[in-house]
């Protein structure tokens, strides 16, 4: 054995621990047999695959590999020379590679504790590795380590998907899609199940035409759904301005529950019936709040013919109290609109009030309301705008205001 021989069997012997020596003893003595005219046969590396214990030591891993690596050259016949001392050189910068490579995996699983810290753990098994070092290089492993993460964020947004905002905006999505989508009326109540932000103003005449009465609200205010067969309003007090001496002052505070009995979309019946019950409560006083708990239970239908839709709803005031002096009044409105370009929507309501008892006893007011409601128009990922106006022109002799002009802004969501 040449002095070149020693010198590279010395420096392996300076990077092996005193296990693997009579490992690397052996092979000397096998390497000193002249076997001219072979060629070296490829040798066999450690390839990380899925599976196996993450927690295995890297004493054990290396040592598995220089058992692979012994028993490859004792077949071959493996020849000391430069040329062989070099491609030894590429083999053991191969192992290097691969034990670094899965020396995170066992390090992650001895600081966690668990058995399966990682996705992935590694196995050595024998596959044939070419000569040169950039097809031993461990970069594969490190692709299956990728779509892990990537996994990962999925399953993060997969659950952020699972909230309870995102499962209740789910559900709205589904009360839409299974009823007619009709825009609101000006006055009439909206004959469907709504999610939205709405507020009105209006300015009327007093039946002289001399003052003119503003209302900062009209009793609309915020509808959620929170079930698919159910829509919850509630309704902030308006703030009423007098021109006479009437002091200016807050309304009552009013509320809606409205309930789909039956619905269909367009293309498969387009209408909806429904009941609707809602109310106040005297958080106003007179004249600018009724004074007095009122329910107001309500029946409610529309039906869709192509671009038109009738949207009609009769019901009730009902005092809990005062019946005496406001007395009981049934209110009928119908609202028919045309649908131009799915953005346009001129319609005509009729607005009815018929007096049982109380002071107005027999008495009766109607009114047309023509308006024009445009939209929606989106303005974030779910938000839209819908803006419309109308003036209510009374019919009849007898009517407490005239004229009443309505804008109002709706915020859907």
């Amino acid at each position: 054995m040449d002095a070149g021989t020693e010198s590279i069997m010395d420096e392996s012997r300076e990077i092996q621990n005193a296990r693997q020596a009579s490992a690397w003893r052996l092979l000397a003595e096998r390497a000193s047999k002249d076997r001219s005219g072979e060629a070296d046969k490829p040798c066999l590396r450690a390839e990380p695959r899925v599976g196996g214990a993450a927690t295995e030591t890297l004493h054990v891993r290396f040592k598995t590999l220089m058992r692979v690596d012994h028993d490859c050259r004792r077949s071959t016949g493996w020849r000391p020379s430069w040329a062989n001392a070099l491609r030894l050189a590429e083999r053991l910068l191969c192992s290097i590679a691969i034990l670094l490579s899965l020396f995170p995996a066992a390090l992650l699983a001895q600081t966690s504790g668990e058995t399966n810290a990682s996705p992935f753990s590694f196995t050595q098994s024998l596959s044939f590795c070419s000569q040169s070092t950039d097809r031993c290089s461990p970069t594969s492993a490190a692709i299956p380590q990728q779509d892990s993460n990537q996994i990962d964020a999925n399953g993060n947004n997969s659950r952020s998907q699972d909230d309870w905002v995102h499962s209740w905006l789910r559900k709205v999505d589904e009360v839409r899609a299974n009823q007619p989508h009709f825009v609101s009326p000006i006055v009439t109540t909206h004959v469907l199940l709504v999610q939205q932000f709405r507020y009105d103003m209006s300015w009327q005449q007093d039946p002289t035409g001399n003052t003119t009465t503003s209302n900062y609200g009209a009793s609309r205010g915020l509808e959620i759904i929170p079930t698919t067969r159910l829509e919850v309003g509630i309704f902030p007090p308006s703030y009423i301005v007098h021109q006479s001496k009437t002091p200016d002052g807050f309304g009552d505070l009013a509320w809606q529950v409205k309930f789909r009995a039956f619905s269909a979309p367009e293309g498969k019946g387009d209408y909806f019936v429904g009941f609707f019950l809602g109310g106040s409560f005297p958080t106003g006083t007179p004249p600018n709040g009724q004074g007095h708990t009122i329910l107001s239970p309500t029946f409610a239908a529309a039906k869709g013919i192509g671009p038109w839709d009738i949207q009609s709803t009769i019901g009730a005031n009902l005092p809990a109290t005062g019946a005496d002096l406001l007395g009981r009044t049934i209110i009928f409105n119908t609202a028919v609109d045309h649908k131009i370009k799915g953005k346009i929507w001129p319609m005509l309501e009729q607005n009815s009030t018929f007096w049982s008892g109380g002071t107005l006893d027999g008495k009766k007011e109607v009114f047309l309301t023509p308006g024009l409601v445009l939209g929606s128009f989106p303005l974030a990922e779910r938000l839209h705008l819908t803006i419309g106006g109308g003036v209510q022109i009374a019919v009849t002799q007898f009517h407490r205001d005239n004229h009443r002009w309505i804008l109002s802004v709706r915020f859907p969501f």
